[in-house]
């Protein structure tokens, strides 16, 4: 599948050019997401890294799916954006950090906050990943624009995410999409033996 070139660090397992692609839509706030995020860590990296079984073969891509139900949806995946942009190689590292943190940004939690307070804790929780000698340049991109209604700096990536969602017709997280298909039959459930009988039936190269 598509990914314009701003967004390469998304492509967290696997060669660029692996002729296989695993397109796995994940929202920060969704708990099942958290639950295939760990599973993705674990086993899926490991068997597309190198020396891994599918290395040169299949790639993943983590697709962020904000879902505008949950309030804070949008400020964690800005941030996401934000490190991926200032530090490329933390941009896994990170996602799983805002999993695991995830129950701070969820509705009750994240309402008496105001979108500020909330971009600013994001930012301290980034600093324990990427250093927080880069916490500056992070929240640089999260700083609103001059105008009115700009947005922030990585407003446009978010754009792309929720524009290529959209037109995938992706409505919930976790999805995933084999070769551009969806794959109906994921689930956040799954271990190492189901994802090892779905890869040996789909990877024909």
């Amino acid at each position: 599948m598509a990914l314009q070139p701003s967004l390469r660090p998304l492509i967290i397992a696997g060669r660029y050019d692996a002729p296989h692609t695993l397109d796995i839509f994940l929202d920060y706030v969704c708990p099942f997401s958290a639950k295939l995020a760990l599973v993705i860590d674990s086993v899926l990296k490991p068997l597309f890294g190198p020396g891994g079984q599918y290395d040169g073969k299949v790639k993943a891509i983590i697709r962020l799916q904000v879902q505008p139900w949950h309030g804070s949806s949008i400020f964690t995946h800005e941030t996401a954006l934000a490190v991926a942009r200032v530090a490329p190689e933390q941009f896994w590292p990170f996602s799983l950090a805002l999993f695991k943190h995830q129950t701070e940004f969820f509705d009750i939690p994240a309402s008496t906050l105001t979108p500020i307070q909330i971009r600013g804790k994001l930012a301290d929780l980034a600093g324990g990943v990427i250093g927080q000698d880069k916490v500056p340049a992070v929240q640089d991109l999260l700083t609103l624009k001059s105008t009115p209604n700009g947005g922030v700096e990585v407003t446009d990536d978010l754009k792309y995410t929720i524009k290529f969602s959209r037109q995938n017709g992706i409505h919930v997280s976790p999805t995933v999409l084999w070769d551009g298909i969806v794959a109906g039959e994921v689930s956040s459930s799954w271990g190492q033996k189901e994802w090892a009988e779905f890869l040996a039936k789909k990877v024909t190269v």
